[in-house]
């Protein structure tokens, strides 16, 4: 056996969707995180309830690295139909657990096998027949267990933390993975070099939070009380999440009434107009979707935005057009929701890059609809969303609700009724609005989504159609200050990398792997649209400037272009990747280290 390779490596589970492997595979997760050991996973599935293969990986790696890296290390095969597939995709030296039925005949002689007859073991060791399919699978975390060092205390804590909502489920579920460990012992041996060390202070303090999870705490948290959806994947689990949490938190102590709606509507249209209702009555409101649903929300949003109605519109990014790949991830929204609707018009999006920003910028969202009057978009993506994080505990928010301008009935009597619900009182673009129940006679006003002047009485000038748009391009400019700003880590070299969104993994792994062979590149991650300023004077400051995005087009390469100077335009160069999966690191390293002619170490 070669030198030990300690916990660096790639974990696959390749198995049947349906087929219960997930809560084996979260076991192993949570087992190995218990460990102190950093975890990254990633879950692999197709778009059918039951039946087509399935993919599940866990990255270790003593830096932390989240990224996905791509070829496994470690191999468990429980998918005849994948069999061969899953064999070539290993890396040499791999460990290979398999059912002792496939056949390793003519296979490859660089990877060692571990035969496990996990059928047979299930029929003869499980009584349980109803359950026998599923605990199947935590055979395999046994036998994982003991070719990786895993300790059974750990198994034991992976196995209570998964099935925390339902503890009658561990003695059975530990009972199988007893099995796989005793097969080891009887029958295996380790041959492989890749093992599992505890690590200390690496994991302190970190907890294991989805996307979507931490998206519906910062709505509840931004003091959200209307979400209007309709199931998508991968949208879906976020208002599920909200109403799981408005369960425990937004409740009546006394009472027992719910102060929080959450409604699923018939369709994504009807989810978008519940949700600008409730906007245009004062509640704080937010509906989720992915692009298919985003397509059909275009008019309300149009709505929305000439009405000058606040709403919060989370859109988890899957492949498209049309249905696509509906369980693989893509940044190929950008474009589309930034001038989302008909005729001219540009919004506000938030681009969040971790779940600690899909917390925040889920909760601040509420504030910068509000104060500027507008639809704000937040896009995240299905790596983020679906998929566990490791991240620091979050902050619960100390600054008060930003509500904008509204004006209440004492406001308005001192103002003796002059007031224009579209007048730029203060030249910011920002007007001043009424709720609807404000005690004065002269609080209303018509929402129209049609012509409309200052007063927002109805008209078809073109005088007042266009100082209208002019207001809300002045609105849009002010805005451009109090989104979320870029994150910039410059250290002086002429070459740059530019992203957004989840690609923040892939890009801080790529700049360490790049400084290593002696090429230091600077970064600065965009957090929000419209771009700011820092933008072009970053671009300015490098020579060569990677942007780098999970989308075929490059959007926000596009965008950036149209925002710089012509003189700078030239600095840029575009690195896409586009195949569903989470973007790697290596997709990034190459492609500039060819481009910058710097051999690789």
């Amino acid at each position: 056996m070669s030198d030990p390779i300690v916990n660096d490596l790639t974990f696959q589970a390749a198995t049947v969707n349906g087929s219960g492997s997930q809560s084996s595979n979260s076991v192993l997760m949570r087992a190995i995180f218990k460990m102190g050991i950093p975890v990254a996973p990633k879950n692999i599935f197709p778009s059918n309830i039951e039946g087509l293969p399935t993919w599940f990986q866990i990255r270790v790696s003593p830096e932390g690295y989240m990224a996905r890296k791509g070829d496994p290390e470690v191999l468990v095969a429980l998918n005849p139909a994948t069999w061969a597939a899953d064999l070539k995709g290993v890396r040499p030296g791999a460990a290979v657990v398999h059912e002792a039925a496939y056949s390793t005949a003519n296979a490859r002689e660089d990877v060692f096998y571990y035969p496990v007859p996990f059928t047979q073991l299930a029929k003869t060791k499980i009584d349980n027949d109803k359950l026998r399919k599923q605990l199947l699978n935590m055979i395999y975390v046994g036998v994982v267990a003991k070719l990786l060092d895993i300790p059974l205390e750990a198994i034991e804590h992976g196995l209570k933390r998964h099935f925390q909502a339902k503890p009658k489920a561990v003695p059975i579920n530990l009972d199988a993975v007893k099995v796989g460990m005793d097969y080891w012992d009887e029958n295996l041996q380790k041959q492989d070099a890749h093992r599992l060390v505890p690590m200390q202070g690496k994991t302190d303090g970190l907890i294991l939070v989805e996307g979507n999870q931490a998206a519906a705490l910062g709505c509840l948290m931004g003091g959200c009380t209307v979400a209007s959806w309709y199931p998508i994947t991968p949208s879906s689990s976020l208002c599920e999440y909200i109403g799981t949490y408005a369960d425990r938190f937004r409740v009546d102590p006394e009472t027992g009434e719910k102060r929080i709606a959450v409604v699923q509507a018939e369709d994504e249209l009807a989810a978008l107009g519940m949700a600008i209702g409730a906007g245009w009555a004062g509640a704080r409101a937010t509906t989720s979707t992915s692009g298919p649903g985003i397509s059909l929300m275009a008019e309300f949003t149009g709505l929305a935005y000439y009405a000058e109605v606040p709403v919060v519109i989370f859109d988890i990014q899957r492949i498209g057009p049309s249905t696509g790949l509906p369980t693989r991830t893509s940044q190929g929204d950008l474009a589309f929701v930034y001038n989302l609707s008909h005729g001219d018009t540009k919004h506000l999006v938030l681009l969040p890059g971790t779940v600690e920003e899909c917390y925040s910028f889920a909760r601040d969202a509420f504030d910068l609809a509000d104060r500027f009057q507008t639809p704000v978009f937040v896009l995240s993506d299905l790596d983020l969303g679906m998929n566990l994080w490791m991240t620091k505990p979050f902050e619960y928010p100390e600054q008060r609700f930003d509500r904008g301008k509204v004006l209440d009935a004492a406001a308005i009597e001192k103002l003796q009724g002059d007031w224009g619900r579209y007048r730029d009182v203060d030249g910011d673009g920002v007007t001043y609005r009424t709720l609807p129940g404000t005690d004065h006679p002269l609080a209303g006003y018509f929402t129209r989504g049609s012509g409309h002047d200052e007063d927002a009485r109805y008209t078809e000038s073109g005088e007042a159609y266009a100082r209208n748009m002019d207001r809300l391009t002045r609105k849009f400019e002010t805005a451009r200050s109090a989104v979320p700003a870029p994150i910039v880590d410059a250290k002086g070299s002429p070459v740059a990398v530019i992203a957004f969104g989840s690609t923040v993994n892939a890009v801080e792994e790529a700049r360490v792997r790049l400084r290593e062979g002696g090429l230091e590149v600077d970064f600065l991650r965009v957090r929000a649209l419209p771009l700011s300023k820092a933008v072009t004077d970053f671009v300015r400051d490098h020579e060569r400037v990677y942007v780098v995005e999970m989308n075929r087009d490059g959007q926000l390469y596009d965008l950036i272009r149209l925002h710089l100077p012509s003189d700078l335009v030239g600095r840029l160069s575009s690195i896409r990747r586009y195949d569903g999966q989470p973007i790697p690191a290596d997709a990034i390293t190459r492609p500039i280290l060819e481009l910058e002619a710097v051999p690789a170490s």
